[in-house]
């Protein structure tokens, strides 16, 4: 008898207000893919109770990150950060995420997004914690943190990876994952062009949902079962079978998160 596909989302939003009515039925749709790992971020405070309900009703499928994201660094962010470590010395946690910089939307807090990243970055050290990076339009940003802050203990993923070759092997360089998610499918998505030429032992895979769901789902409410299809495509570019590719970012995943 052939084993089954465990297929792992590292990066999925599952308290999102979008599944709010029918929550339980798309985990059920994503357990039933094979997808029986889901890695979830924090945003702010707001979602802290709620990924807490999460961890409680999936035990054995829900595992809970702690983090301030870059879009929610406002003029708060003090206190923001005050929550998250006293989250972090209560209980325990498997990444601190989801962080860094987004100048996409707004570039007001750009220093307090920073000052933000950096502290979060040396709560991971200190928690000997992976860090998970969001990142949009901020690289160069990034990257600067990175190489001031990097050590041996800095490790994690770089999430919902677009950027180019260069900037991979960059991220790869600082002991990065990448993140690969619906952006795979898409055809001005560019990174199924180059991905080749990067081992699968430096993937993992996501969905990022509720957001960016993979062609054919495009444009629609994303969810964890979807991972399925980010993973034909990773077997398509990689000459692989869709099991070999879930068992190898599967098993990337636990060299991550320790789980």
């Amino acid at each position: 008898m052939e084993t089954k596909t465990i297929l792992t989302d590292t990066h999925t939003h599952l308290y999102s207000e979008e599944f709010d009515m029918d929550r339980d039925e798309m985990m059920q749709r994503a357990i039933d893919n094979g997808v029986t790992r889901f890695f979830v971020p924090a945003i702010d405070s707001s979602c802290t109770q709620s990924m807490y309900d999460l961890e409680r009703d999936y035990p054995n499928n829900v595992f809970l990150m702690m983090g301030l994201h870059p879009t929610y660094v406002k003029d708060n962010y003090l206190e923001e950060l005050q929550h998250l470590e006293t989250e972090l010395a209560k209980r325990k946690f498997v990444a601190i995420g989801e962080i860094g910089i987004d100048l996409y939307w707004d570039k007001t807090h750009l220093v307090e997004q920073q000052i933000a990243f950096r502290k979060q970055i040396q709560l991971a050290k200190q928690y000997k914690l992976p860090i998970v990076i969001h990142c949009r339009e901020a690289f160069d940003e990034i990257f600067e943190i990175l190489d001031e802050e990097k050590s041996p203990e800095l490790f994690g993923i770089f999430h919902c990876f677009s950027g180019t070759y260069e900037q991979a092997l960059q991220a790869i360089s600082f002991n990065m994952k990448l993140g690969i998610g619906g952006v795979v499918t898409f055809k001005n998505g560019k990174i199924d062009q180059f991905l080749n030429k990067i081992d699968l032992k430096h993937i993992v895979l996501e969905t990022d949902s509720p957001y960016l769901a993979p062609i054919p789902y495009r444009g629609k409410r994303n969810e964890s079962s979807y991972i399925v299809n980010v993973a034909d495509k990773m077997a398509q570019i990689y000459g692989l079978s869709v099991n070999e590719i879930a068992m190898i970012t599967t098993d990337n995943s636990a060299k991550i998160f320790g789980i």
